[in-house]
């Protein structure tokens, strides 16, 4: 690993803690504490298998898009790599944008493909994601509609919103730039072939790259996330597996308050936990720090969480515990396997 890498995860990490101790001050070390050490052990290990299953619930839409591509893997071994994919965002800054391209080559070494199959697969199980994710918070934004009235709430206000404007936005700019791929494409190759180049001129035994070279590989993805969008049987199992992944980790958040003795409803849930994954594009290790944050607010300000802050956070700390580190821990073994096994991949 690099040795500027290496500086910016150990930097990454070290603004989380950061972001972890406000929290703390803000809330109360002692109070949260309380609530999480009394937290009711049966109910946290139910979290933690709906965690696993969340990680076999996407792990078998990355197996649907690999089958589209023609790779065939097993059940058991698309939820390994799908893990992997968790493990390398949760330790790499700009958690997905960040971790992808270890996890396309985490999925080339594994099912011995090319790299650009396995990005383009990870890439489309990310935008697969997305969907199911901002329609189950819709859902969610109109019970709250149902609860209290929307015009007089700010909150509920403010979360459909931003709800909306996600659901309006995102595919927004993701059909911009797919319209505009070719576009895209000859600036790319304009910026990393010389970048490319001039890395391999100053590292022996690394091949210089053509652009004929790049542009290959790159329309290489392309056809490959073609091929995912022109299948429809399949888009929609990848979709109905996303979406039971969403609802694994949902369930996950409010067993997490059951746990500490401070239930809230499920329909809030519904709302704050696709709304705080984005927080897992900051620079931050996986979104840590971020992501607690953004829900500790969300479910502060929830109309019908009706929870204090040292309560919000003793909560997201039992469900962060576990969406975090089981990734963390099978994905690690998988990648720590597989890179001794190939000698090439480096997890960070």
């Amino acid at each position: 690993m690099a040795g500027g890498k290496t500086r910016a995860t150990i930097l990454a990490f070290a603004a989380a803690v950061a972001v972890f101790a406000v929290l703390f001050a803000v809330t109360g070390v002692n109070e949260v504490l309380t609530f999480v050490v009394g937290a009711d052990p049966k109910i946290v290990a139910l979290i933690v298998a709906t965690t696993v299953l969340w990680l076999v619930a996407w792990g078998g839409a990355l197996r649907v898009v690999l089958g589209v591509l023609g790779v065939n893997v097993s059940m058991l071994t698309s939820f390994f790599i799908f893990s992997g994919a968790m493990f390398s965002n949760n330790v790499t800054p700009f958690g997905q944008a960040g971790g992808e391209p270890v996890t396309a080559l985490l999925i080339s070494r594994v099912v011995d493909t090319e790299y650009e199959t396995g990005l383009a697969a990870i890439a489309s199980v990310d935008t697969i994601n997305f969907v199911p994710s901002i329609t189950l918070a819709l859902f969610g934004v109109a019970y709250f509609a149902t609860e209290v009235t929307l015009g007089t709430n700010g909150n509920v206000a403010l979360a459909a919103i931003v709800v909306v404007t996600l659901a309006l936005g995102v595919p927004g700019v993701v059909y911009l730039g797919w319209t505009r791929r070719y576009d895209l494409e000859d600036r790319a190759v304009g910026v990393l072939v010389p970048m490319a180049r001039r890395v391999a001129n100053r590292v022996p035994r690394v091949p210089v790259p053509t652009k004929a070279g790049v542009e290959t590989r790159i329309n290489g993805f392309f056809r490959a996330i073609e091929r995912v969008a022109a299948d429809r049987e399949s888009l929609i199992l990848a979709l109905a597996l996303s979406a039971a992944g969403w609802g694994f980790q949902m369930l996950g958040l409010w067993l997490a308050f059951r746990a500490i003795g401070a239930p809230i409803p499920l329909s809030v849930a519904m709302v704050v936990v696709p709304i705080g994954a984005i927080a897992g594009v900051t620079p931050l290790p996986g979104g840590v720090g971020g992501i607690e944050s953004v829900l500790v607010v969300l479910l502060v300000a929830a109309p019908l969480a009706n929870v204090s802050q040292e309560v919000a956070l003793a909560g997201v700390v039992v469900f962060r515990a576990a969406v975090y580190w089981v990734p963390v821990a099978i994905g690690g073994t998988v990648t720590a396997v597989v890179g001794v096994r190939s000698g090439a991949l480096d997890p960070l």
